[in-house]
């Protein structure tokens, strides 16, 4: 497969919306600080529209599953394409077009919208496009544990982590794809980011997982991304973090592991081929 690398660091996008005088809503309600380490920048915008770019065109119809943030729909209504969101809980769907209507002009937030259903429901909640959409961007939550999903603990500020964030089972996983399959128009693509976690001293990767879900679907594979999450300078990757992150800075003489730095996502890019409108449990 081949292998692209997408600088995706989006180190100025916070500041640009809190500070912009040209639209409403800065303060707390559009600042990255409520979100934990696990639900900040699940995608990001930069990310958002390097996929976007590179899979769509204006007009063409985007689509997100498991969304945590404005960052896909502001980046595809700026790129000119129309954007819906899977968000199955009201208070977060809130939240996040108060900060989509914060960091773009209304006529262009006009061009996203939110459904409320699950990501295994996205052929339900989408039963109006299917077989229209262009691309799939979803971003399923890292942490699961023996098939079981496990809720983040972040504390009460995470508004992603207050909804309990909607389960990653296999099961649902595999009913996600499934649905994806049905949204997506032949030819159209599906974009899965992910990233490598330790558990219990182990070393997780769920893109293998991924692969095989997608083709057992008949999706096919088409590239594998790296999104590098962090600013580069010259050779040299600046890895950040805030006072949170800095707190959790291990003592030297623990045999335990040390914080964990996120510097990449995975990106698996596949396509529905074109010549299969539906599957025969489509309907």
């Amino acid at each position: 497969m081949p292998l692209t690398v997408w600088l995706c660091s989006d180190t100025s996008a916070t500041a640009e919306t809190a500070n912009n005088p040209n639209h409403g809503g800065g303060g707390a309600d559009t600042t990255e600080d409520e979100y934990c380490p696990l639900h900040r920048r699940t995608v990001g915008h930069q990310l958002a529209r390097h996929l976007i770019t590179a899979c769509t065109r204006e007009g063409d119809l985007v689509a997100e599953a498991y969304t945590t943030s404005e960052a896909t729909l502001a980046a595809a209504a700026g790129l000119g394409r129309r954007a819906v969101a899977c968000v199955p809980d009201f208070p977060l769907a809130r939240r996040i077009r108060a900060r989509l209507d914060a960091t773009v002009p209304h006529e262009v937030a006009a061009l996203a919208a939110m459904r409320p259903c699950r990501p295994d429901q996205m052929a339900r909640g989408l039963a109006d496009h299917l077989g229209q959409v262009e691309l799939v961007i979803a971003a399923p939550p890292p942490y699961q544990h023996d098939g079981q999903t496990r809720r983040a603990c972040a504390g009460d500020r995470c508004p992603v982590c207050r909804t309990g964030f909607w389960m990653n089972s296999q099961e649902r996983f595999r009913s996600f794809m499934a649905a994806a399959w049905q949204v997506l128009r032949p030819g159209g693509r599906l974009a899965v980011i992910t990233t490598a976690r330790h558990e219990h001293g182990r070393l997780v990767d769920a893109a293998p997982r991924i692969i095989g879900e997608a083709a057992g679907l008949r999706f096919r594979y088409v590239q594998h991304i790296i999104a590098v999450r962090v600013p580069v300078e010259g050779d040299t990757l600046v890895v950040q973090t805030d006072p949170r992150g800095l707190a959790q800075l291990r003592d030297v003489r623990s045999r335990a592991l040390p914080p964990v730095a996120r510097v990449h996502a995975d990106v698996c890019l596949f396509t529905k081929p074109a010549g299969h409108p539906g599957r025969d449990g489509d309907r």
